[in-house]
């Protein structure tokens, strides 16, 4: 959509920085932030923020609360990233750091289905989920509570200093730290049991390192959603940069239709809308109101730009005039480029195409992520071995003529109970076993794991020279479950796992 000018008498003029630079002044290189109070609107995407922002501030503050039995001795907080006990915690599932595939997972579906929501709505995560939208909408109420709506603030911020701004700006800053604090809490109370560390933080006993990183959770909520609010999305997040590159013709972004819109003029009292016409305007009557409302402070009307979040705020704000001057609605709107072109030329809507072909690649993409994970949930090992050979020295003639290789063995038992597990050694036919402490040999090694640890072992592998064909030989180390541990009763082996290494010889 075309870009429109700075109307004489209209809402650009009023701002003076908008206006671009002549070609004998090129203007500053660096221009003074302009506060931006956005004005209060009622109407349906403003009730979508305000539900979803509420649901959102509620999980993230309730949910390391929520309590999950996993049995005795265990963490019994339903979602918990204990990083000192190298465990996360997520209701069911439990992973270790050999784990760190699910997090892969998580993050190609986090990236893909952003791409997917940006090509089919623009920047609806931004506008509606974002965790700065929410904790700056957040922040902008508790700014409406203690000091007025857009116009009282402005005034505020205008005069002096007195006893009625010095109270209305302490209280407001009060309850900004006080969100920022539990901000800061409740985010680490994922990394800490909830009721331990509060108990800790209220008897002055919580860890340093506790107390430091809430203490800077709460001063980039502080700063971020208190001051710096639109500048993070325009300057800090590489999103809106990246955003081009995903939306297309059919993608629904909030859009001004200027071919009902334009020219622009105020409404006289007594025009009506014939004579609005007559005289070449459109149903804009240039109020500037969904500037107003505008959390990064742009003119939709200006056409599509890298500033607007996609909150449809200026849709709310625009419709209520529209009701108010007896137009219709949907001068903004959320809209596709392709069905703009065929308003404007009076022809019927083209259809909304949600399904093309890279909706249909980002769906293909994430339902193969989602299988996978769930699959590799599904057969999620109960044990892991992790083996390090011995390099110094690299091998031991013994006496009797074997070569002898030491190997430190780690397993890790996944599970909630004392587990037996048997070691053996393949690829290479005479191999023996020893551990360290043990006197005797055999050709498989059974060592025990208490419940969700990790054992570690070291163990000789002893060949015979008429078995070695080369100085370095592949070899595999298989671990199986021996028996349950609770019954004490042999039973068939149910998971381990296998690592391959090297044996090193004359």
């Amino acid at each position: 959509m075309p870009n429109q000018p700075p109307r004489s008498g209209g809402v650009a003029t009023a701002l003076p920085f908008q206006a671009g630079p002549t070609a004998s002044d090129p203007g500053p290189m660096y221009v003074s932030r302009r506060r931006i109070h956005p004005k209060a609107v009622k109407g349906r995407y403003r009730r979508i923020k305000t539900w979803l922002g509420v649901v959102l501030l509620a999980v993230f503050v309730l949910l390391p609360w929520l309590r999950w039995d996993r049995g005795p001795g265990v963490a019994d907080q339903a979602v918990l990233f204990d990083l000192g006990e190298q465990r996360f915690y997520i209701f069911a599932l439990e992973l270790w750091p050999q784990h760190i595939y699910y997090m892969t997972g998580v993050m190609i579906l986090a990236a893909i289905g952003l791409f997917l929501a940006t090509t089919v709505a623009g920047r609806v995560w931004c506008g509606f989920t974002c965790p700065q939208t929410v904790w700056t909408d957040l922040y902008v109420w508790i700014e409406k509570l203690t000091e007025g709506d857009r116009g009282e603030r402005v005034r505020l911020d205008r005069q002096g200093w007195t006893a009625d701004k010095i109270a209305r700006k302490l209280v407001k800053h009060t309850a900004w730290m006080l969100v920022a604090l539990v901000t800061g809490a409740s985010g680490i109370f994922y990394l800490a049991d909830a009721p331990t560390l509060t108990a800790e933080l209220f008897r002055f006993e919580a860890p340093e390192l506790a107390v430091w990183s809430i203490l800077f959770i709460a001063a980039s909520t502080y700063a971020m959603a208190g001051f710096m609010r639109e500048q993070m999305c325009l300057y800090v997040c590489p999103w809106p940069r990246i955003q081009a590159a995903m939306v297309d013709d059919d993608s629904s972004v909030v859009t001004y239709q200027a071919w009902r819109g334009e020219g622009r003029a105020p409404l006289r009292k007594s025009q009506t809308e014939t004579e609005r016409k007559a005289e070449g305007l459109g149903d804009c009557i240039d109020c500037g109101a969904c500037v107003h409302v505008c959390p990064t402070g742009i003119d939709i009307r200006d056409g599509l730009q890298m500033d607007c979040i996609g909150c449809g705020l200026c849709v709310d704000a625009c419709n209520d005039v529209m009701t108010r001057v007896g137009r219709p609605g949907d001068l903004i709107l959320f809209d596709t480029e392709t069905a703009q072109v065929s308003k404007a030329v009076g022809a019927a809507p083209a259809t909304a195409r949600f399904v093309r072909p890279r909706t249909i690649v980002y769906t293909l993409v994430m339902v193969v992520v989602v299988g996978l994970m769930v699959i590799s949930v599904l057969l999620k090992p109960s044990a892991d071995i992790a083996i390090l050979r011995d390099r110094a020295p690299l091998f031991v003639q013994l006496t009797d003529g074997r070569v002898q290789n030491a190997y430190t063995v780690k397993i890790s038992n996944m599970t909630r109970e004392t587990r037996r597990y048997r070691l053996t050694l393949q690829g290479l036919s005479g191999a023996a076993l020893a551990s360290a402490g043990d006197t005797g040999e055999r050709d498989s090694l059974i060592l025990t794991a208490q419940p969700s640890s990790v054992a570690t072992y070291r163990v000789y592998a002893r060949v015979p020279t008429a078995a070695l064909s080369a100085a370095s030989l592949p070899v595999t180390f298989d671990l199986r479950v021996e028996d349950d541990g609770a019954s004490g009763n042999n039973a068939e082996p149910r998971g381990g796992a296998r690592h391959d290494s090297v044996f090193l010889s004359p």
